[in-house]
């Protein structure tokens, strides 16, 4: 599904290092790291009524990709929120809205990859949309890329990172194809996820989903397993062959951006009957109830 713009984001005030400026005005340096390298890490938040849902563990999957990438500053928790707070406060924003939320290692001093030369501490980018979830609940049709996601030994995918390559060629496959989205299969062959979100097979009323090797540590796919168990749904992480993605009941994906969604073909084939199953939607269910209740109060 293609994004289209929406007026309501016209005259968006865009959050830099806490400088709240026009999107047309807003920007970063060309020394910035996000520019000279990708070097940077982000986060996709939803606020559904005043509230971010998992805003906590969001902000703690960000400072884990931060540490990682060894930035000597990465702000605290609690100044990011008060940063998002203003920023939705001064666009007037409470519901159906979604938060890009990207802290880079900041500007350096001259052109280079060497993180010795940044010195001005990072930079923290709070934009918020006006954004429902982008995929249609009726169904998505993917198909296989072949690009792969890569190991930990290659770029460790616990690393929540701006580069985002891989992802944007898989996605142009998928366009070419005609398809809404991309499977990615790791260095082994098995299935890692989609170039946007976490993958979901249905087969014989159990849950399985592949094992965060080449895969990030979703934050809706842990709410998807928490809600499996609270079901009463056995849920199994394991590695996934294409062959069984194909073959099985029920197949949906997982994200911020899109919440979950069910899958009905791949690579041109029907998965079960072609239409949205039972579990997915309760799942899909119990999730937009949990949504409802449940968040961080950032809006009033």
């Amino acid at each position: 599904m293609q994004q289209t713009f929406d007026e309501r984001n016209r005259d968006l005030l865009i959050n830099i290092n806490g400088r709240l400026l026009p999107r047309d005005q807003a920007g970063v340096s060309p020394f910035d790291s996000v520019v000279q390298g990708g070097d940077a890490v982000w986060e996709g938040l939803r606020l559904y009524d005043g509230r971010i849902f998992r805003l906590a563990e969001h902000l703690t999957r960000l400072r884990h990709s931060a540490l990682a990438l060894a930035f000597h500053e990465i702000p605290a928790a609690e100044t990011i929120t008060e940063e998002i707070r203003k920023t939705l406060t001064a666009n007037r924003m409470k519901d159906g809205v979604h938060i890009r939320l990207t802290l880079t290692r900041g500007e350096k001093i001259t052109s280079g990859m060497d993180p010795r030369l940044n010195q001005s501490g990072p930079t923290l980018i709070v934009l918020a949309e006006y954004k429902p979830p982008v995929y249609d609940q009726t169904g998505l049709c993917l198909i296989t890329s072949t690009y792969r996601r890569p190991a930990a030994d290659v770029l460790d995918p616990k690393i929540h990172h701006n580069n985002l390559l891989n992802s944007i060629l898989a996605k142009i496959q998928a366009n070419a194809a005609g398809a809404d989205d991309a499977i990615m299969l790791d260095s082994r062959g098995f299935v890692a996820e989609t170039n946007a979100t976490h993958l979901f097979l249905v087969e014989e009323d159990k849950v399985i989903t592949p094992r965060a090797v080449a895969c990030p540590e979703g934050i809706t796919r842990s709410v998807v397993l928490e809600m499996c168990q609270h079901l009463d749904i056995d849920a199994i992480q394991r590695d996934i062959s294409l062959a069984e993605l194909v073959r099985g009941d029920e197949l949906f994906c997982t994200g911020t951006m899109g919440e979950l969604v069910p899958v009905i073909t791949v690579d041109g084939r029907p998965i079960g009957n072609g239409q949205p199953g039972p579990i997915g939607v309760r799942l899909c269910t119990e999730f937009g109830q949990r949504t409802r209740m449940e968040g961080t109060v950032v809006a009033e």
